[in-house]
């Protein structure tokens, strides 16, 4: 995903504490009978007496803020014009609709919110202890890196029954930048139609339960570097058919992977899955590169109506450096159904746990040996192959395995049918410090702060698929 810098001119309206990504809230507003155009301040909280209109047209400024109080607004549309550039907005919340900081309580309810211009995010929390409960609300972005809810800096937010849509580039519906935070989301409906616009980008800890998910033009779910994604009981609809990075020549429902901007810590990323379905339109299911991650499935009904695309693919691409920049996965199944290849490239690594009666259809590295594989089926689990495979080692019971009349190749030897066999899992370390990607889940000092990694008073590093601009390019949504 990408989303551009900001001005420095707008320093003024940042804050001490260390940042997280590139976002801009959305917001609602006192209610009161009449129609306000100014912006408003979340001093005090206000009682609801009818809809109230509350609009702001300025650049880099809030239609409602709050700083370190309570405060509650019911029934009020928002609606946010005026334009930001880059990380003020990204990391800071600048230019957003609805913005939450330093601490502040936000209670917000049966809002609709609408923004219009580029980096202008509709509902953006910002910074450790602040939090913004929002529900029953609707909320359109249409400008390019206008989120629809967003964390940085450690901030929470919890959204039930919403009903968001964006229609920018690089407009997320739940996003989240540097410095991460905590993302709730319970019940609605959640639409993006931008290219680079997944409807979830996280780098934050981001659960949504009982929700429908639908993209129609980049990923449906993104995971960068140290972060979450838990769907529950979730509908997840992917149709990945525009990219706005050339660094990867692949289109995937799920894309998990470090691109080694600074915006995510290193270390292990983790999708969950529990129940729920996901229908991928166009290539494969999951992605996993330039990182280590466990993908854990539970009861999911997952469909790949591309039957050129694979489950998986392990691979390396352009974020990383060249030779050590694989994806490398842990799966864990539990009565869980997977149908369609695996491929692990000689970079990569796969161990593969199906347990609790899982049933795998396909193969793994159809066209030879590549990256080391392993195979544990557990618990009455099956492996039925659909083409010859390779692997490197396998747990089995006798009869879990049908070869279907192909062949698999465990190591030197071949697989006999109908024997069990015992084997060790692949061992991989999770980088813990050093480069650049590694923040140690510390955000960078705001513009007008000191500091920050690398004394750049913030400046983070050049992403890796910037178009060569003296400014930091826009971060990859896709």
């Amino acid at each position: 995903m990408i989303s551009s810098q900001n001005d420095r001119s707008l320093a003024a309206k940042l804050w001490t504490l260390p940042i997280a990504f590139s976002l801009v809230l959305a917001g609602c507003g006192a209610a009161t009978p009449e129609t306000s155009t100014d912006a408003v301040d979340g001093a005090a909280s206000q009682e609801a007496k009818g809809r109230e209109s509350i609009t702001n047209d300025a650049d880099g400024e809030h239609a409602i803020s709050a700083s370190g109080e309570t405060a509650s607004y019911q029934s009020v549309d928002v609606s946010k014009t005026g334009e930001a550039d880059g990380d003020e907005a990204d990391f800071y919340g600048v230019n957003s609709a609805i913005y939450a900081e330093e601490g502040a309580t936000l209670d917000l309810d049966d809002l609709t919110v609408t923004t219009a211009g580029t980096h202008a995010n509709a509902i953006f929390s910002y910074g450790e202890g602040t939090t913004v409960n929002v529900s029953n609300s609707t909320i359109d972005t249409t400008g390019n890196c206008s989120g629809g809810i967003m964390v940085t800096g450690g901030g929470t937010l919890n959204a039930t029954d919403l009903t968001i849509h964006t229609t920018g580039n690089s407009s997320a519906a739940i996003r989240s930048d540097r410095g991460g935070g905590t993302e709730n989301v319970t019940g609605g409906t959640y639409t993006t139609d931008g290219m680079g616009s997944p409807v979830i980008y996280s780098t934050a800890d981001v659960t949504v339960s009982n929700a429908t998910l639908t993209s129609t033009s980049a990923q449906g779910v993104v995971v960068e570097g140290k972060n979450s994604v838990t769907l529950n009981d979730v509908d997840l609809t992917a149709s990945n058919t525009s990219k706005n990075s050339d660094k990867s020549s692949f289109y995937q429902a799920v894309m998990i992977y470090q691109s080694m901007s600074g915006d995510a810590a290193q270390g292990e990323a983790t999708f969950s899955m529990n129940g729920g379905t996901l229908d991928n339109k166009n290539g494969d299911i999951f992605f996993v590169n330039n990182t280590v991650t466990t993908i854990n499935l539970a009861k999911a009904a997952i469909t790949n109506e591309d039957e050129s695309g694979v489950f998986l693919r392990a691979a390396a691409a352009g974020w990383g450096s060249e030779g050590s920049n694989g994806g490398h996965v842990t799966l864990n199944a539990s009565g869980q159904e997977i149908n369609g290849d695996m491929l692990v490239d000689e970079v990569s690594s796969l161990n593969l746990y199906l347990k609790d009666g899982s049933t795998f259809t396909g193969s793994i590295n159809t066209d030879g040996t590549e990256g080391e594989v392993y195979v544990e089926l557990a618990e009455g689990s099956t492996w039925t192959l659909t083409s010859d495979a390779h692997i490197t080692s396998l747990t089995c019971d006798a009869n879990a395995i049908n070869l279907n009349g192909h062949t698999l190749y465990v190591g030197d030897d071949t697989y006999t049918e109908g024997s069990a066999s015992s084997g060790e899992a692949i061992v991989v370390t999770v980088e813990s410090s050093g480069g650049p990607g590694d923040m140690g889940g510390e955000p960078p000092a705001k513009p007008d702060g000191e500091g920050g990694p690398g004394g750049a008073g913030g400046e983070p590093p050049a992403k890796p698929d910037g178009d060569g601009s003296d400014k930091p390019p826009a971060k990859p949504e896709s």
